[in-house]
């Protein structure tokens, strides 16, 4: 997996439709502003040559479409060779032949100045982003300096990030944890110890690293409302800051809509530059438990085991897991379902259609995601929008099966942040199970299923990744009193 993949900026390779809006893939051309420490610089050009290759075409002098970077504060000028041409642009005449020049990867800054470069002014900077938007291309923009730090906090004007920016990614580089918060491994170090309250001289320490990177003058600094906030924790070079990136990919969530673990720019390891290892968004969970339950003879939501309702327990393993939100649909005896969970932080959604088969509580489910629309398939209708509960995938989750345990909800959270599969499903003594996990990705297909189908009716339109689990209890749901006997002593 890319870069590019990463922040979901192109589709994933698909023998069927590949085009980014099929997908729910957002695209570059509203701009990508790129803030922070710890390999900033390497992420911006590496996603700028990435981009660059998926344009890729043979007999042009350089190889791709082309992509525009900007920096809006300085850049040091060895930087400047990993451009393809750069432009010094202190008015718009300055640069009035670039539209005619575009190719591969085009940087354009301010006046050199010693050993770095000036940022460009506004005027320029909108002047380029009309070029991009007229060329349909990618507009990259450094936003903020770092002095080659793994961290930093932003000084008062600092960071310089347009408003017309869709997405901000914030980088930190976790070589910085275990150092001494100083100048040495801290841009502006008095700043960074004010807002995660360490003391200069004091050890770095992930949760230090959480504070700022989430602090409204810190890492959120000057972000705009409607761009999607990305955290790159860079320089992950090894299994334990790997671990360590996962753990706080989960604080981080709530104020963020992807946490990327990465190895753009080891620190001990060159072999691993440029490694992705893992994409952490919110997993959503859908609990189905809209159906009568004819074969059974009585409401299976409600049979009891443990001492408490199925559905209960269901929801209670959701939460147990992290999974957020978690929509439970309802339908048949809507009422008392519902009552055995209305306590829980938990959305309820009734389905009047219920009637129809599992496909009308699966677009039920889907639809109630906040703050989404699946009207259509525009990217911004798949959580690429401002607002912090786009869910990067979902769980749907059987009412008859409380015997399911966070631990595998989990398990499928952790293979999906992997390499975004688009499906994840456990596979027990060879054989598929329940739960399931859907990536975005396959939201339109499973919306368009119809009658009493399930997830299951679009495995053969998208590849289908497999987590071996010893659990022989996922392979029971309960259908029938039989099965309900079967169940009662795994209690």
């Amino acid at each position: 997996m890319n870069l590019t993949r990463a922040l979901r900026l192109l589709p994933p390779p698909s023998p069927r439709d590949t085009s980014p809006k099929s997908f729910g893939f957002r695209g570059s051309r509203g701009g990508i502003a790129f803030v922070g420490a710890g390999g900033k610089t390497t992420a911006l050009f590496q996603l700028a040559r990435e981009l660059a290759l998926s344009g890729a075409t043979k007999g042009s002098a350089v190889e791709g479409q082309p992509v525009i970077v900007i920096a809006t504060t300085h850049l040091h000028v060895n930087q400047i060779e990993l451009a393809d041409s750069h432009w010094i642009a202190q008015k718009p005449e300055d640069i009035a032949q670039l539209e005619d020049a575009l190719r591969g990867v085009v940087l354009v800054t301010g006046s050199l100045d010693g050993d770095r470069t000036k940022g460009v002014d506004k005027n320029i900077l909108f002047w380029l982003r009309e070029v991009a938007l007229n060329h349909n291309l990618p507009l990259l923009i450094e936003a903020d300096g770092s002095r080659q730090k793994p961290l930093k906090a932003p000084a008062e004007h600092e960071p310089a990030i347009p408003e017309f920016v869709e997405t901000v990614v914030v980088v930190a580089g976790l070589s910085g944890l275990g150092k001494p918060l100083n100048e040495e491994h801290v841009h502006r170090s008095e700043i960074f110890a004010r807002l995660s309250g360490l003391g200069i001289g004091a050890t770095i320490t992930p949760e230090a690293i959480v504070c700022v990177l989430t602090h409204p003058a810190g890492g959120l600094k000057n972000i705009p409302s409607q761009a999607r906030r990305v955290v790159l924790l860079n320089q992950a070079d090894t299994a334990e800051l790997q671990s360590l990136a996962g753990r706080m990919a989960g604080e981080l969530l709530p104020h963020y809509d992807v946490v990327i673990s990465t190895a753009l720019q080891s620190q001990t390891n060159p072999d691993k530059n440029g490694l992705i290892y893992s994409v952490h968004e919110k997993v959503a969970g859908i609990i189905l438990a809209a159906g009568a339950s004819e074969r059974l003879g009585q409401p299976k939501q409600l049979l009891d085991w443990r001492g408490q309702p199925f559905i209960r327990l269901v929801a209670q393993t959701a939460l147990a897991a992290d999974l957020f939100p978690i929509i439970v649909v309802t339908g048949s005896r809507a009422k008392e379902v519902e009552a055995a969970i209305r306590d829980l932080p938990v959305t309820i959604i009734r389905n009047r259609d219920w009637q129809s088969g599992q496909s009308s509580s699966i677009r039920a489910g889907l639809s109630a995601l906040p703050p989404l629309s699946f009207r259509d398939t525009s990217p911004k209708s798949f959580g690429f929008g401002g607002g912090r509960e786009g869910a990067g995938a979902v769980i749907f989750l059987l009412a008859d099966q409380p015997q399911v345990t966070p631990s595998v909800l989990r398990a499928l959270v952790k293979r999906h942040s992997l390499d975004l599969s688009l499906i994840v499903a456990p596979q027990v003594q060879g054989q598929r199970a329940n739960p399931v996990l859907f990536d975005r990705v396959t939201f339109p297909d499973l919306l368009a299923l119809t009658g009493d189908v399930g997830g299951r009716g679009i495995f053969s339109k998208h590849p289908v990744t497999t987590l071996p689990w010893h659990d022989e209890n996922l392979l029971l749901d309960v259908d029938t009193p039989e099965d309900y006997e079967r169940l009662k002593p795994r209690q």
